[in-house]
Order: C-alpha cells, then structure tokens, then sequence
C-alpha cells in the first residue's frame, strides 16, 4: 500500500486500524512517523523491535516520542535515547528511565553523569529527578551536586533527596533552607517540615 498520510494515522490511533498505523513506520515523513509510533502504541500493537528502529529512528521528534513511549515498558534499555545528541530527546529519556521501578547500571551511571555535566539544565533537572525517583544510593552524589546548580535544578535536587537519608542530605536540606530562592526553601518544607514546639 501506498505511504499513508499523517491524517489517516492520527484516525488509525483512535480506530485501532494496525494495518495503516504499520505502513507508516516507513514513511519518508517525520510527523507521519512519529504518530505511527503514537498510534500503535496506543492500540497495543508497538512491538519491541518497531520501538528500538523508532529510537534509532534519524528525526528527533521520532526518537522523542520512543522515548515517551518507553516510560511505559520498564524492561526497555534507554541507554541510546539517554544518550541523544538532542537535548528534547535526552531530557524525555531521563523521564522515561524515572518512571521505570529501576535502573541497570548502564542508565544509573548516564543518569548521574547528565545531571552532573549535561550543558542542557532541563536535562540535568530531568535526570536528578528521576535520580530521585529512582531512590538507588548510587544517585545520591550526583543528587547532591545539583543542589548548587540553577534555581529549577536545584529545587529538583531538594525534592529528590526525599528517599534518602544521612549527614549529607541533612547538610544539603539545611543549606537549601536559607537558599536565595524562595521555590527551593518551599521544596525544603515541602519533603522535610520544619517543626516547631
């Protein structure tokens, strides 16, 4: 069949029509592609394989949507969309990883590193909260770092310290309690109230 249209695959999403949503993992057109992507998944149809070519896939708008879409497949390896040159793409991986139960080693040790180095602070911000979510001791350095980095990172920081514990998380909420900004001194009371008696 011929390549369909964006417009017949975005109808295919919502009528479960897994023929044409298929066809249109192929098409030369990026929104085409990237609403294929969409529309299977939504049907249940993505297998593994029309993922990992989707996360390869040479448009970013494509692998982004791979990677929204591996949020919700724990078992899927986000080390290449984690990765990504382009930060939109990088930053929804690091969410995706954060919405996984855990981590293999591989994603915690590009997780730690983005949040600690990538130039992007969405990026970053992304990464230190699915650091937190995440809640593995091996995050917590990276964690800590961020809590003197830009005010929307560090007020992440504060709220990913929340399943830890320990001198230096206590230093960090203790610090981050007298910060310049007042959304990082609310995100301290917010996880660790300070009490009064």
């Amino acid at each position: 069949m011929t390549s369909p249209t964006w417009r017949q695959v975005a109808e295919a999403g919502h009528s479960g029509d897994e023929r044409i949503a298929s066809a249109a993992l192929t098409s030369t057109d990026v929104d085409t592609r990237e609403l294929a992507v969409g529309a299977l998944d939504r049907m249940g149809a993505l297998t593994d394989d029309d993922l990992v070519r989707a996360a390869g896939d040479p448009a970013a708008a494509v692998r982004r949507r791979a990677a929204a879409v591996a949020a919700g497949r724990p078992g899927f390896d986000l080390t290449l969309l984690l990765d990504d040159a382009d930060p939109a793409v990088a930053e929804t991986a690091a969410w995706a990883a954060g919405e996984h139960a855990e981590a293999h080693d591989a994603v915690m040790d590009r997780l730690c590193r983005m949040a600690v180095e990538a130039a992007d602070a969405l990026v970053r911000e992304a990464a230190v909260a699915a650091l937190g979510a995440i809640g593995d001791e091996r995050g917590l350095p990276a964690i800590l770092h961020a809590c003197s980095d830009k005010p929307a990172v560090r007020r992440r920081a504060v709220l990913a310290l929340a399943p830890f514990d320990g001198p230096e998380v206590d230093a960090a909420l203790e610090t981050a309690r007298s910060d310049r900004d007042w959304q990082v001194r609310q995100a301290v009371e917010d996880i660790a109230p300070t009490t009064t008696g």
